[in-house]
């Protein structure tokens, strides 16, 4: 990691008396696939850009229990919620933002029941309220501004969670030209990986879901898919290999839109 990448810690922060603005959760994906790596060092790209105080817990972060949950093991999910929680909590953390909506929803929604009450931001979210802010902006002679782009939305984020416009609000900003397949937003399409699937076999079934999905994005003609979930990013690419299109179409997460926009990568 270069040293314009070097991203403080809670526990660095916290002895020195300091508190962040927000707190990056990276998550599982972001920390551990090659592929979404490249997500989570965009982002903290941008949040330096805008001047973000923000930390990482580094090796203190665990996984959310998501998976476990979602795959019927409730008391491994508990195990490593309430280790999260007590961390958490230790460091006062208030506010979180993390770019994966799996992360997102269960630390929002699902570890108030077990003692953890926070303000948790999808990065879609943080992403259009720095560009409303001002604190980062599209350049006008950005590379998309005439790229077809289409979008597809997240279950955990959209249906799960009703964030639609924000990501698409982050989209627009890049005055490209955005096409919607025939199923988005509420009637939006899972790609295939909730519920745990992406790390189990999947079922007899005569089509994957994600080649279904990533064909409806190929039949809009966008040469770029957008996506804000390293779960959809993966299986997206996937679908769009097994129809030989990756050379023509891109799988770009909105932050790497906009921090391409801005060179920051």
């Amino acid at each position: 990691m270069s040293e314009s990448m070097r991203i403080t810690t809670m526990a660095e922060m916290a002895a020195k008396g300091k508190n962040p603005e927000i707190l990056f959760w990276v998550g599982c994906a972001g920390s551990f696939d090659q592929r979404a790596q490249k997500i989570t060092r965009a982002f903290v790209k941008i949040l330096q850009s805008a001047g973000i105080r923000f930390a990482v817990l580094g090796k203190e972060e665990n996984c959310t229990g998501d998976p476990a949950r979602r795959a019927g093991n409730e008391f491994v999910f508990q195990m490593l919620a309430l280790n999260n929680i007590a961390l958490l909590n230790g460091y006062n953390i208030k506010k979180i933002v993390t770019a994966c909506p799996h992360c997102f929803n269960i630390l929002k929604n699902e570890y108030k029941a077990l003692g953890g009450h926070y303000e948790v931001l999808h990065h879609s979210e943080f992403l259009e309220q720095l560009l409303v802010e001002g604190k980062i902006s599209i350049p006008d002679g950005n590379p998309f501004l005439k790229e077809k782009i289409t979008y597809h939305d997240s279950c955990y984020l959209g249906r799960g969670n009703g964030i639609y416009e924000a990501p698409r609000q982050v989209i627009e900003e890049l005055k490209g030209e955005i096409i919607e397949m025939k199923r988005s937003r509420e009637k939006g399409f899972c790609c295939g990986a909730g519920g745990a699937q992406m790390f189990k076999e999947e079922e007899s079934g005569h089509q994957r879901i994600n080649f279904d999905r990533s064909r409806e994005a190929v039949e809009t003609g966008a040469n770029i898919i957008s996506t804000a979930c390293p779960f959809c990013m993966t299986m997206m690419t996937d679908g769009i290999k097994n129809d030989g299109k990756e050379n023509q179409i891109k799988v770009l997460d909105i932050a790497e839109l906009v921090a391409s926009a801005n060179d920051l990568i």
